[in-house]
């Protein structure tokens, strides 16, 4: 494998990554606060479907990508109202949620466009294009540092910047502010932060809302920028992928950052057969290549990872003493 074709795979790995990415974190906010949320993978599917038809409407990416939060931020509240004031089952909820999204976003879709599920092209201004950062063109020819910034470096969407930058947001959030102690505190032990004059509920529906707004943003990068329109379950089970890299990470927003990378490495593998045959010297069937990535997921949930232990009220509605 030539230098030019593996800084092909490293940009495609960003790319295909920053789905994972943005909905990882989005899990990353709920379950630290006790929520588990596989409804995931449902809120990026809507989000997506907003998105993409808003913006072929519009015109304007900007107003897509609000729809798009919009959306993921009104099935957020339902798992929020079902798991927190009604004390629902949390993995009902999330597993419900999906199952809604999946035929919710067909449908309507179909209604609108009659495309069979899927929203017409766009382009244009209805897009997030490729942004060249400063001096990519004037240092590519260095070598081996200027093809690197200008391939793998420059060239992405701002969501994918945005990304990246939530990753090192999220922390500060969590390790060096008081709602960050206070929403860690939550998912440890809901009942003291109760005691100590504190909104339990109020810190799980901060804690959802985020949830939504970066589903949203997953969803909208998909539609938007990764691809050029909402087409039928386009989410491919990036939400659960994104739950194992938690999972994988261990409730930890940098580590959930490499984790999603190695995801989407593998998913960028699998769009590569050739670069996987060439290093293998043999040839490897393209259904064992897609199927890489949840073989991966697999082996993360069976807990070949190392021993993963989740915020110990999380799943678990609380309920305060009278």
């Amino acid at each position: 494998m030539d230098y030019n074709t593996l800084l092909q795979l490293l940009d495609s790995t960003i790319r295909l990554a920053t789905p994972l990415l943005l909905a990882c974190l989005a899990g990353l906010y709920s379950e630290r606060a006790g929520i588990f949320d596989i409804g995931l993978e449902g809120k990026m599917l809507v989000a997506a479907m907003c998105s993409g038809a808003v913006a072929f409407y519009s015109g304007s990416v900007w107003v897509g990508l609000l729809a798009g939060i919009a959306g993921s931020m009104v099935f957020a509240l339902i798992h929020g109202v079902t798991a927190i004031t009604f004390r629902g089952n949390q993995l009902i909820s999330g597993v419900a949620l999906n199952f809604l999204a999946s035929g919710l976003t067909v449908l309507v879709a179909q209604t609108l466009f009659s495309q069979g599920g899927r929203t017409p092209p766009i382009s244009g201004e209805a897009r997030f294009n490729p942004l060249d950062l400063p001096l990519a063109q004037a240092v590519k020819e260095v070598p081996l540092a200027g093809p690197l910034y200008q391939e793998v470096v420059s060239g992405h969407s701002i969501l994918v910047y945005a990304a990246f930058a939530i990753v090192a947001l999220t922390w500060w959030v969590l390790y060096r502010t008081r709602f960050g102690l206070r929403l860690r505190a939550v998912g440890e032990n809901p009942a003291a932060v109760d005691t100590a004059g504190v909104s339990v509920a109020g810190l799980r529906y901060g804690a959802v809302m985020i949830t939504g707004i970066l589903c949203g943003i997953a969803g909208a990068y998909m539609a938007t920028a990764l691809q050029a329109g909402f087409g039928k379950e386009m989410t491919a089970g990036r939400g659960y992928i994104a739950l194992a890299a938690l999972i994988f990470a261990k409730w930890r927003p940098v580590a959930a950052m490499w984790a999603c990378l190695l995801f989407g490495f593998f998913q960028a593998l699998a769009l590569r057969p050739d670069v996987v045959e060439g290093v293998a010297q043999v040839r490897i069937p393209g259904a064992f290549l897609e199927a890489l990535p949840y073989v991966l997921t697999v082996l993360v949930l069976a807990g070949f990872v190392g021993k993963a232990i989740p915020p110990r009220a999380g799943g678990e509605p609380y309920v305060k003493e009278r």
